[in-house]
């Protein structure tokens, strides 16, 4: 099967995924676009709950469908085709727009794994909006499947929030294991890991706390003047799941000082190992120089060479040779060194 084929895998015509009745007792039920239309419309009117419908961008009809069947705001749809995606929370037109970074469900340790999940959150309809499928979404999907209550809209947000800390919690668990499996191979002396693939960890996780970090200066004009159809447990609730938030990201930022305190130990060792070859060549040359330097000279093709009628002019040379070699190895390995 494509990827193509797979991302666009469960939606119908208008690119609806999944959507989902939540009713007063907070239990949430499978419909589709026409049921939900109709729901919104006021054939439910004066009744408590909300509907959440998800849809697929990759489909070419569902922003266009969106804009013709769904009141929404300018900024929801500006946002998805806005070039920031940095995790935000916002308030316009008394709806809340949302903007989550996630990664893929089949997230292996690349930059390429991270997308984008947009979100409107109103009081009686949340829509959710993605390319490619996302681990928290999914997550919220098979936890409404399996009878997950979920009383308002805002509830729904802070579980979104929740599974999305414990995706990245997931993250920090999985590159942990990474990081101490290197560690350990460093202590045992085993230089296996390059800088070069610690190098791009530590650039996946700076992506990661750039893009999943909420913006603190748009949470804040929310909780301050929050819409009033949010309760005040919700914005606690709000408050609460972004601190989660942020302690995972600070265990992040821990995890990449380790990663550059484990590149800095495997540059030492490399430029020790180089610096111990570097001796060695260095004291072979030097050994090397008086048998050279006076093969080079007795060498030459002119008169008056020493010792060349001399019976025993070879062994005397070889002694000069010995004992000059003697001598700059004595020098050689005189001075101290680490």
């Amino acid at each position: 099967m494509s990827s193509q084929s797979a991302t666009r895998y469960g939606a119908d015509a208008s690119g609806l995924i999944c959507g989902f009745l939540f009713g007063a007792d907070g239990k949430g039920t499978s419909i589709g676009t026409d049921e939900a239309l109709q729901w919104i419309a006021g054939g439910a009117a004066g009744s408590r709950g909300f509907v959440w419908l998800h849809f697929n961008l990759a489909q070419a009809a569902t922003e266009k469908w969106l804009r013709d069947n769904v009141q929404l705001s300018d900024v929801f749809h500006e946002s998805l085709k806005d070039g920031s995606r940095s995790t935000r929370v916002e308030l316009d037109d008394d709806m809340l727009i949302a903007v989550v970074n996630d990664v893929h469900y089949d997230f292996a340790f690349e930059p390429s794994d991270i997308s984008t999940l947009w979100l409107s959150v109103g009081p009686r309809l949340v829509v959710s909006a993605r390319l490619k499928p996302l681990r928290s979404i999914d997550r919220l999907r098979d936890a409404v499947k399996r009878g997950t209550t979920l009383h308002s809209s805002v509830e729904l947000l802070v579980h979104l929030m929740h599974d999305q800390g414990d995706v990245l919690v997931n993250i920090v668990r999985g590159t942990t294991g990474l990081v101490d499996e290197i560690e350990d191979k460093l202590l045992a002396g085993r230089m296996e890991t390059t800088r070069a693939n610690l190098g791009s960890l530590r650039r996946l996780l700076v992506r990661l706390q750039r893009l999943l970090a909420p913006e603190p200066a748009a949470l804040f004009r929310l909780l301050k003047k929050p819409p009033e159809w949010i309760s005040d447990e919700g914005l606690e609730d709000l408050r609460q799941s972004t601190e989660e938030f942020n302690v995972a990201l600070s265990d992040m930022a821990a995890l990449q000082e380790r990663i550059k305190l484990l590149q800095e130990e495997i540059a030492g060792r490399v430029a020790e190992a180089n610096n111990r070859s570097l001796f060695v060549l260095t004291i072979v040359t030097v050994l090397a120089l008086p048998i050279n330097l006076i093969a080079g000279l007795l060498g030459m093709n002119v008169g008056g060479i020493p010792l060349a009628e001399h019976p025993h002019g070879f062994w005397i040379v070889v002694a000069i040779i010995i004992t000059v070699t003697a001598i700059a190895g004595y020098f050689a390995f005189k001075q101290p060194r680490d």
